[in-house]
């Protein structure tokens, strides 16, 4: 059997069905390539079937051997072949320098990400929808949400029980010391759906907007720490898997900084490759609290929300990228955070991201054939998309250091804002000259401007226009 780097290798058993399997049965799977081991956690699939999944790093043969409370899943044994990875494989997006991201190749990631919060609970159709959008669409990564919230009656939770969506159930039916495997099944479909385009699942493990209806939001200690452990083990393998443990984690008024911090050190624990993690703030984190400590050490980067691009030259004080998640949306929704115009939408984009951050994608029509793309996915109304398109081309043509930072002893990008200066005063290191190219980053064009300059240009007097020099 071969696997490519950075690929999955899936190891099938058979196994006890009786009681209660998720909790009754531990089965551990030890991968070994030389004298590195990896440990990995194994999972009742359902129909007295147990998985354990392994993504590999590095080329050769790789051996494994189980263990497991479970005689028959006990001391299996096996080995595969790790061959190079295939065009489109750059293995797993970690941090590069302390403000950056890469993929374990060494390619830069630019992270321009987008929301569907509940995408994967919609209809067959609307999903691929979903996906046909995202094909087409600049975004490399999708924030989605694993549990439902207060108003939905999905067909299936990660939870097992009677299916919430059959006649004369309720919510509360579900059986949260189970899981459903058929749920899991499609759920981990289509993160692979998102692997092969290229775009990584950013999956928000907890939220507050149960307001007791489901009771994922109060569960015990224990139950958390299961259902992450199971969580883990069934998708950790996916290389394009990141860990947001909550969306607005403050509106959960079931758990303390101290809660947090537990379950964001047990997926530490729990993920073997240690994937990116993160934890997402309410809006009332930056009006009247202290947002929450990034620089703790099982922290890899900052997921904000936040409508002002220009924090993010403070937010660098964190030696962690920075990555607004939520900037504001475009579209006509109500909330003042839902109707955006393009324009302001992407003037946040440059704003943050030629200061060195990152900046998320979200839009909210609500008047449209397929409603509130943050919500439930569809299709893109917006002209953001476009814009961001462009956005992406220019930031990817950057020359970069080792450390991700822009190398501005070759090129040096000054975003103008929503202003309408008719000159531009600038401070170039060395003093030595620049040619220089307008950015009309509305009308998505590149204009070369004539001479070398070292101090001042003109401008066209028009907002959101940006200067890019090389030398």
């Amino acid at each position: 059997m071969t696997v490519e780097r950075w690929g999955l290798h899936e190891l099938t058993l058979s196994g006890p069905a009786d009681g209660n399997p998720f909790a009754d049965v531990e089965l551990r799977v030890a991968y070994q390539y030389r004298n590195r081991v990896v440990v990995v956690d194994g999972f009742y699939d359902g129909d007295g079937v147990y998985r354990a999944r392994f993504s590999p790093d590095r080329e050769g043969e790789w051996s494994y051997v189980t263990s497991s409370s479970a005689t028959e899943l006990d001391s299996h044994r096996g080995s595969f072949l790790c061959t190079p990875p295939g065009p489109d494989n750059h293995g797993p997006v970690g941090v590069r320098g302390s403000h950056h991201f890469a993929y374990a190749d060494g390619t830069h990631y630019d992270c321009v990400g987008t929301t569907c919060y509940h995408w994967t609970y919609e209809s067959k159709d609307l999903q691929e929808l979903t996906l046909a959008s995202l094909r087409s669409a600049p975004f490399d990564k999708v924030r989605m949400c694993l549990l439902p919230t207060d108003g939905m009656r999905p067909e299936r939770t990660p939870f097992g029980g009677t299916a919430p969506g059959d006649a004369g159930s309720t919510p509360g039916q579900v059986d949260v010391d189970r899981y459903d495997p058929t749920f899991f099944q499609h759920f981990e479909g289509r993160v692979a759906d998102l692997l092969a385009l290229g775009i990584q699942a950013d999956l928000i493990l907890f939220h507050p907007y149960d307001r007791g209806v489901w009771g994922f939001d109060r569960m015990t200690p224990a139950r958390d720490a299961a259902y992450l452990r199971y969580v883990v083990a069934r998708l950790a393998a996916y290389r394009n898997v990141w860990w947001s443990l909550s969306n607005e984690y403050d509106f959960n008024h079931e758990k303390t900084i101290a809660d947090w911090d537990r379950l964001l050190q047990l997926v530490q624990r729990y993920d073997p490759y240690q994937r990116l993690r993160s934890i997402h703030n309410g809006t009332k984190m930056y009006e009247v609290f202290t947002p929450y400590d990034f620089t703790k050490p099982w922290i890899t980067h900052q997921s904000v929300q936040h409508w002002d691009g220009a924090e993010v030259a403070a937010w660098r004080a964190c030696p962690k990228p920075v990555v607004i998640d939520e900037i504001g949306y475009e579209g006509n929704a109500g909330r003042r955070w839902g109707n955006l115009t393009a324009d302001e939408l992407v003037h946040r984009f440059w704003q943050g991201m030629s200061l060195g951050g990152y900046v998320g994608h979200g839009e909210s029509f609500v008047d449209r054939e397929t409603r509130a793309w943050i919500s439930v996915g569809g299709r893109l109304y917006g002209e953001s998309p476009e814009r961001v398109a462009f956005l992406r081309s220019v930031f990817a043509a950057l020359p970069r250091r080792a450390d991700g930072e822009l190398d501005t002893d070759r090129c040096v990008l000054h975003y103008l804002g929503d202003r309408q200066p008719s000159a531009a005063d600038l401070e170039l290191p060395g003093g030595t000259p620049f040619h220089f190219d307008l950015i009309d980053t509305q009308a998505m064009t590149i204009t070369p401007i004539q001479g070398e300059h070292t101090s001042r240009i003109r401008l066209p007097s028009r907002p959101y226009l940006a200067l890019r020099g090389t030398r």
